[in-house]
């Protein structure tokens, strides 16, 4: 079975329309349809905006439901000056960009993660190959890169620079890391793909509302592409 997680409701609603003898349960006020898309066993959630909501939607779905892979689908913010609304970054691996206990002396963005301390929590390759041949299959300008996830909607010029000096992040979301988290502390393997909603600069309140809907849709196309892989 693939558990596959988005934040919004509008990341989620195409590939719960396409899902075939559903069934649907409710733990902890988070929905989980299980069926199947493009032959494929599948559970689905809608986790909530936020590390917290995701980090809950991951374990319960890996202790409820035994994924053998978990997929973040969804929208982010371009960091990487060559990145543009509407491409697609496959996650290589994720950051946490509003970790910090460097007062302690550790670097930014470390994290304890099951008796192991890292700052980069890392995607599996496998499927992030073919994550990356989907989205190129349904005509997405996709590459690899590394997504920085955190508790704030980055729109200021500012943030954005925080997070690429001390990361090198390509994209910015909200959820991803803390996806990665729980299935890294749980030795299940995890893969995002993210389709860029808008630049995470000064003009995010304005591409936001006009390219989210769009890019959601982009990115499901892409995930239902990747099942049929």
């Amino acid at each position: 079975m693939i558990g596959i997680i988005g934040a919004m409701e509008k990341e989620v609603a195409t590939l719960l329309s396409r899902l075939e003898g559903r069934a649907a349960r409710e733990i902890c006020g988070i929905t989980y349809y299980t069926g199947t898309l493009e032959g494929q066993e599948v559970v689905v959630a809608r986790a909530g905006i936020g590390k917290v909501n995701a980090a809950l939607c991951a374990q319960t779905m890996i202790l409820s439901f035994s994924p053998t892979l978990i997929l973040n689908t969804g929208v982010a913010g371009a960091l990487a000056p060559d990145l543009d609304v509407g491409d697609c970054i496959v996650a290589t691996c994720y950051v946490q960009h509003d970790m910090d206990t460097t007062a302690f002396g550790d670097p930014a963005g470390l994290l304890s993660v099951g008796g192991r301390e890292l700052v980069e929590l890392p995607a599996d390759e496998a499927a992030a190959a073919r994550l990356l041949a989907a989205a190129q299959q349904v005509g997405l300008r996709a590459r690899y890169g590394k997504l920085a996830s955190g508790d704030q909607f980055i729109s200021r010029q500012e943030q954005k620079e925080r997070i690429s000096h001390l990361f090198a992040a390509d994209g910015c979301e909200m959820e991803g890391a803390a996806i990665a988290h729980a299935a890294c502390a749980a030795g299940v393997p995890v893969c995002s793909l993210r389709v860029l909603s808008d630049r995470a600069d000064g003009e995010a309140q304005v591409d936001y509302p006009t390219f989210v809907t769009q890019a959601a849709e982009k990115s499901a196309e892409a995930t239902l592409a990747f099942l049929r892989l």
